[in-house]
């Protein structure tokens, strides 16, 4: 007589809820196998916009949203700006009132000819120079960061390595003094905890908190930018404050918007990706020991693809200008889409074995700073460089370094973050 083993129900896409807050609590390897079920069986799937927990901030009632988790249809998306736009507020899939989204209206959140003339001054002050100095100091505080962990760490890779590491580099090249690091971190942080309560406190508005953050972090930028006006140095910031385009110069709130952006979006791709590589070289051990044995060859792909298997931003959105029909689906003017780029970065039509993390991987056309187009990350060859610095310095200080402890998630479907990480030598 053989005993029946019942096989566990399979998971359909009408089970997933991508607006719910719990789905964002649950296991990584649990969201993979979900987005794994949309990506066959509902590419296209329309959600009700999430509710932002605590906020008492009347918003108005809006049709929710469709989910893209294909890379090709992603990439199509990104590569047709002009219907899908980015200005009613791309990181953010609630339609915040309009004096919010211009408050924070950097590159990011914004379409041409506004975004061409952003990203043209901002390049402006991207020199050859200041980013030779820049790449200089990334080697300075990786070592300055590592000592300090073997020296005086508190046993999380998350406070003692991947937050403090991007946040002083990035710091640094703006001129903001070591006396602010702290400030700095700590409203990043609300910024982007989607109301996290280790963030937010207990009866607290989150977006309330997250206005009064960003205001902490203008008004940093203010008086430095005054400063620098008269008594430029050699950092970023002098560098965007006296970069102009045909007369034109950054408004104290695009320079602003822009240090916002640095420090969260910025700081958190690297902080996320580091932290989600040390999981991985442990789970994939023999992918550590080759990268080890051959860092120098294997050191390009390897960061491309921690930046894959991370995927740190896991979405931005788009609003149609225009009516479109997307692999078949008629969307209409002002319909909100969301590209799942976590999904994109699994996509079996485009990733061999992509659960599988493998070092040497290539070709590897993953969208982990967004997919091409206008709003590619133009930050992207700083966080590769940051990554590849730090893992090649820890790999060769630290061989044996490890994770003790699961991940602690960050309650949010924008960053796949990891708020505490217990590791040891």
């Amino acid at each position: 007589m053989f005993l029946m083993i019942k096989e566990p129900a399979r998971l359909s896409a009408s089970d997933i809820n991508l607006s719910a807050t719990e789905f964002w609590l649950r296991p990584l390897s649990e969201r993979e196998e979900a987005f794994r079920v949309l990506r066959q069986d509902l590419p296209i799937g329309h959600y009700a916009t999430p509710i932002l927990p605590g906020s008492t901030l009347e918003l108005p009632n809006d049709e929710g949203y469709y989910a893209l988790t294909r890379y090709a249809d992603i990439a199509e998306v990104s590569r047709r700006p002009e219907v899908f736009i980015s200005g009613p507020g791309a990181v953010s899939i609630i339609d915040f009132p309009p004096e919010i989204v211009e408050y924070f209206s950097g590159m990011i959140s914004t379409d041409n000819p506004k975004h061409a003339r952003l990203r043209r001054i901002v390049s402006r002050a991207f020199s050859p120079k200041n980013v030779r100095g820049v790449e200089e100091s990334i080697d300075r505080v990786a070592d300055t960061v590592l000592n300090r962990a073997r020296n005086e760490g508190t046993g999380d890779f998350i406070i003692d390595v991947a937050a403090p590491f991007p946040l002083e580099i990035i710091c640094s090249m703006m001129g903001v003094p070591e006396s602010e690091f702290a400030t700095v971190l700590k409203c990043s942080n609300i910024i982007l905890s989607m109301g996290d309560s280790e963030f937010i406190p207990e009866g607290s508005d989150p977006v309330v908190s997250f206005i009064e953050a960003g205001a902490t972090l203008t008004g940093i930028m203010d008086e430095l930018a005054t400063f620098r006006v008269d008594q430029p140095i050699d950092d970023i910031t002098s560098a965007l404050v006296n970069a102009e385009i045909e007369s034109e110069k950054l408004t104290k709130q695009e320079l602003a918007s822009f240090f916002v952006l640095l420090v969260t979006a910025g700081s958190e791709t690297t902080r996320t990706a580091l932290a989600h590589a040390l999981i991985a070289f442990d789970d994939f051990p023999e992918q550590k020991q080759r990268l080890t044995e051959d860092f120098e060859g294997l050191a390009k792909t390897a960061t491309d693809e921690i930046v894959r298997w991370a995927t740190p931003i896991t979405w931005m959105r788009r609003t149609l200008a225009s009516d479109y029909v997307l692999s078949g689906f008629e969307l209409k003017t002002n319909d909100k889409v969301v590209m799942f780029y976590n999904s994109a970065n699994r996509d079996e039509d485009v990733f061999v074995d992509p659960q599988k993390f493998d070092v040497a991987r290539t070709p590897n056309e993953h969208f982990g700073f967004g997919a091409p187009g206008p709003h590619f990350c133009l930050g992207s060859h700083l966080a590769r460089r940051e990554i590849s610095v730090m893992w090649r310095d820890l790999l060769s200080r630290t061989p044996t370094i490890h994770h003790t402890g699961p991940p602690v998630q960050l309650s949010s479907s924008f960053v796949n973050g990891i708020k505490h990480l217990n590791y040891s030598f």
